[in-house]
């Protein structure tokens, strides 16, 4: 799907953040501090509280609802000639109009927080500057 879209994943420096307990905390306070430091960062992270806008943010700006919207129909659009058992998920959907946001918006770094987890997660498709793994809890081994 990343290869359909044109692998917006390979336009910013991106960190990777994993674990059980304390990603989110992780991913907010780095991001930050990068924010701090005069960069445009981007964060990804999961799950939301009210808004699915909460998901993808630049700077503490969640991505607006028209690009939220553009960006999910340019997904739909460009995997609705997949497979039924190729389709992608949720989470991957999501993953990948973020990476698209980051990537139109030019961010110098994205913080992106592990969703589910292991060697198939959709994050896992970075090549990361740099990897965080806070606490992992016997239900994430």
């Amino acid at each position: 799907m990343l290869k359909d879209l044109g692998h917006p994943e390979h336009s910013f420096k991106s960190v990777h953040i994993a674990g059980t307990k304390g990603k989110g905390s992780t991913a907010a306070m780095l991001t930050q501090m990068l924010a701090n430091n005069g960069l445009k960062v981007g964060i990804y992270t999961s799950p939301h509280i009210v808004d699915l806008r909460e998901r993808i943010a630049i700077n503490d700006d969640l991505i607006p609802k028209a690009d939220l919207t553009r960006l999910i129909a340019k997904v739909a659009d460009t995997t609705k000639k997949y497979e039924p058992s190729e389709r992608p998920t949720f989470f991957e959907i999501l993953t990948a109009v973020a990476f698209l946001h980051f990537a139109e918006k030019n961010v110098d770094i994205a913080v992106l927080e592990v969703g589910l987890g292991g060697r198939f997660d959709a994050t896992n498709v970075v090549k990361p500057e740099v990897c965080g793994i806070v606490n992992i809890s016997l239900d994430h081994m």
